[in-house]
């Protein structure tokens, strides 16, 4: 049984090995390419050991570094913003439809789930939000539309909360005529601290990588625009001047990194993500884990 036991372990290294390679190698290879030469790329492709090196994508970033840190300021804002807005009020729905006395509480569930399946589409929400809710070039426009809240989020957190919170608990709070919002506050959120910070990072996510609020919603003050709208601006712009150059700035627009500036502005982009992570990934696994297999 023990050899078994060891084979078995054998494997299943070997395995995790394999994913930990496939999940890390794509970005040593976004790395190696964004210090590689634009002719190197061309000539030789993609590659994980740099024919010829060159600093000239992260140069080109540099010139626009004022426009990067401001942008980077503008995401942090709405990052924290948004994800304690959004965190907040996923709390409160989830809780309210833990509570199994609650009237309605199926049909508030269903109108909840209803929403993972179907939307109101793009055009009729892009109406809500800049004709009756005025959003439009403020910076709610990149926070509320779309990821104020997230119906997954909502249901993990409730199945956490029936799931992981003793009833006995609650029922002894409520005989000591505790409040509603003392026992979300002192017993439900001491308790849930893992999947909190779970749908937490699953929020912060969302509001780090988009860019379909900025596009849609930010139209005149091209100062709110976050940094992921900023990089595809100036990507747009690379490949708009290789595109049309005239004949006197053909030569300029061929030597812009394009390949390289591409995946210089993904590094630029992950990296404060991939930094902070490591801080959150032992309450993130143990709150997806709870959370998925109980309830």
């Amino acid at each position: 049984m023990a050899g078994k036991g060891k084979g078995f372990r054998v494997f299943a290294n070997i395995i995790l090995s394999l994913l930990t390679l496939s999940a890390v190698l794509p970005f040593i290879l976004l790395i190696m390419s964004s210090v590689t030469s634009e002719d190197a790329i061309m000539k030789y492709g993609y590659s994980f050991f740099p024919r010829e090196f060159s600093n000239a994508a992260y140069r080109f970033l540099l010139l626009s570094s004022g426009r990067i840190l401001k942008a980077y300021g503008m995401t942090f804002l709405v990052t924290a913003i948004g994800t304690f807005v959004s965190t907040f009020i996923t709390i409160f729905v989830a809780y309210l439809l833990s509570k199994k006395d609650l009237p309605g509480r199926r049909f508030l569930t269903f109108v909840v789930f209803f929403t993972m399946l179907f939307s109101g589409g793009m055009i009729p929400t892009y109406l809500v939000w800049s004709q009756l809710m005025h959003v439009r070039d403020t910076v709610w426009g990149l926070i509320c539309p779309n990821l104020l809240m997230s119906a997954f989020n909502v249901i993990l957190i409730r199945t956490y909360f029936m799931a992981n919170v003793p009833m006995e608990i609650c029922e002894a709070a409520e005989m000591d005529s505790c409040s509603q919002a003392r026992m979300l506050f002192h017993i439900y959120l001491p308790l849930s601290k893992p999947m909190i910070a779970t749908i937490s990072l699953f929020s912060a996510l969302g509001y780090w990588n988009d860019w379909i609020n900025g596009l849609y919603y930010i139209s005149v003050k091209r100062d709110l625009y976050t940094i992921q709208n900023v990089l595809n601006a100036m990507q747009s712009s690379i490949q708009f001047l290789k595109e049309n150059a005239s004949a006197a700035m053909t030569e300029f627009a061929m030597n812009l990194p394009s390949m390289g500036v591409r995946m210089a502005i993904a590094v630029v982009a992950v990296v404060p993500i991939m930094v902070i992570y490591p801080f959150f990934q032992k309450s993130f696994v143990r709150g997806i884990v709870i959370g998925g297999v109980k309830g």
